[in-house]
């Protein structure tokens, strides 16, 4: 499991938007399984789910994105799990290190 947590210079629908088409659009096996948007009074989120598979660690691994601006400023948290082939084995080569990185790499110009 890697998580990763950081802020940006973009609105939430913006940055959702470019994480979406940067995982669906740009990698190969890039799924968005479901998002989720939550509209309140004190700001906005939304939850994005994907799904892509890694030959490396011979399984699919998940990527849950929460983006929102509930500090006033747009944070971006991600975690990828579900890499490991084995019930109690949990290393996954790297696999969800990398799946939670592509929201980083999506936004790295705005990130702040």
């Amino acid at each position: 499991m890697a998580t990763y947590e950081f802020f940006v210079s973009l609105p939430v629908t913006e940055a959702a938007d470019r994480i979406v088409d940067q995982i669906v659009n740009n990698t190969a096996s890039g799924e968005l399984v479901d998002q989720h948007a939550l509209h309140q009074p004190n700001g906005n989120c939304r939850i994005l789910v994907f799904e892509r598979y890694y030959w490396r660690a011979s399984n699919r691994v998940t990527l849950t994105v929460t983006v929102d601006d509930f500090t006033g400023r747009t944070r971006v948290h991600t975690v990828g799990s579900g890499g490991s082939e084995a019930a109690f084995f949990r290393f996954d080569w790297g696999a969800s290190a990398s799946f939670a990185g592509l929201p980083q790499k999506a936004l790295a110009d705005f990130i702040c």
